[in-house]
């Protein structure tokens, strides 16, 4: 919530309860915020006040405060009203304003430093004194998580994701770019990666029914403490793009479950299109028909099991051999073996491997 809302609220909050009327103004006098639509004092009036060593001054109508934030003037303060009840109030409300400020400017600060974190900035030593000037445990365990909706940059999944994690004060929700949103979580010392999993499904689960919007999440392994972040972060997105590419069926991925998509992905594409040349030679996998590719998927899903393949698209056994043999024609790979199962399989993961990268520079 912006500084602005945030002051607009306990301006309204305090007019309930006192029945006097606040305004808030910048230091060009401007109004930042304001209960009422009574006429300002009169800008000699202000101009002097702020000219002045003064930090209060009253007359018959109103009480003007300055409002002063890491010794720089931030706010003059109208409190409409009169009587030592009216001046009191204002003090209240001069300290509760200032005191919300430097709350508001430590989130931002530990939201920046966080960034700068991740993005690996400091070195070990800046983190930890920066953190401890900040007030952040340097040796709890934390875990990184990436949200990314499938629509384009959505403001309700932000929202809801800062519900979600509204009472853990200890958690940051932040973004570095576009491309997601981040959510930096405190663990405790009996979480797994069980519980990560879980909450990455909540998460997907919760922007599903709440947001009405479609997200993959992935998250890292645990960090031991603030200096293994960057490295978090790094898993975390890691295993998105992963995810993405060979498990497309698929909304959360943690990087510790990658499997084999891992090693594909660190792999030089010149030798992921040297693997390939060598599986099909002239033959490619775009030449095989939508209804043979669904087959041979359902066939994978399903352990190389033919029975329960036919069972579930709904076709004869001996229509699945029929369509296997081609392939096996077609390619030199007989897939009701597991050797060439397996060879096939890499290479359809190769491909999608190579497109993505191809599409993606």
């Amino acid at each position: 919530m912006k500084i602005q809302h945030i002051l607009q609220k306990c301006l309204e909050d305090w007019k309930n309860i006192s029945h006097l009327d606040f305004c808030l103004l910048n230091p060009d006098s401007s109004i930042f915020v304001s209960t009422c639509d009574r006429p300002l004092p009169a800008s000699a009036k202000l101009e002097e006040f702020l000219q002045s060593n003064a930090l209060l001054v009253s007359n018959t109508s109103c009480c003007l405060y300055k409002i002063m934030h890491n010794n720089h003037f931030a706010f003059l303060l109208v409190v409409w009203g009169r009587g030592d009840s009216a001046a009191t109030i204002g003090e209240l409300a001069v300290c509760q304003v200032q005191s919300l400020l430097t709350a508001y400017a430590e989130k931002n600060d530990k939201n920046t430093f966080m960034q700068n974190l991740l993005l690996n900035t400091y070195s070990d030593v800046d983190a930890f004194n920066r953190a401890k000037k900040l007030h952040i445990a340097t040796s709890v365990r934390r875990a990184v998580f990436l949200v990314e909706t499938k629509q384009n940059k959505d403001e309700s999944a932000l929202a809801t994701i800062r519900n979600i994690f509204s009472a853990r004060t200890r958690d940051f929700i932040t973004a570095i770019d576009d491309s997601g949103i981040i959510i930096i979580r405190e663990l405790q010392s009996t979480e797994t990666f069980e519980d990560l999993n879980d909450i990455a499904y909540m998460l997907v689960d919760m922007l599903n029914t709440e947001a009405m919007t479609s997200a993959w999440v992935s998250y890292s392994n645990i960090a031991g403490d603030i200096s293994q972040l960057a490295n978090a972060y790094k898993e975390a997105r890691t295993a998105l793009e992963v995810g993405k590419i060979f498990y497309s069926m698929e909304n959360v991925f943690g990087y510790n479950r990658l499997g084999i998509g891992r090693l594909i992905y660190q792999l030089p594409i010149s030798i992921c299109e040297m693997f390939i040349d060598e599986i099909f030679r002239d033959e490619t996998l775009d030449s095989i028909d939508e209804e043979t590719l669904i087959t041979i998927k359902t066939f994978f899903e399903n352990n190389l099991n033919l029975s329960e393949t036919s069972r579930q698209l709904y076709v004869h056994r001996n229509t699945l051999v029929y369509r296997f043999e081609k392939l096996q024609k077609k390619f030199g790979l007989d897939i009701r073996t597991f050797e060439d199962a397996l060879t096939f399989k890499l290479a359809m993961m190769v491909v999608d491997y190579i497109k993505y990268s191809r599409n993606n520079p």
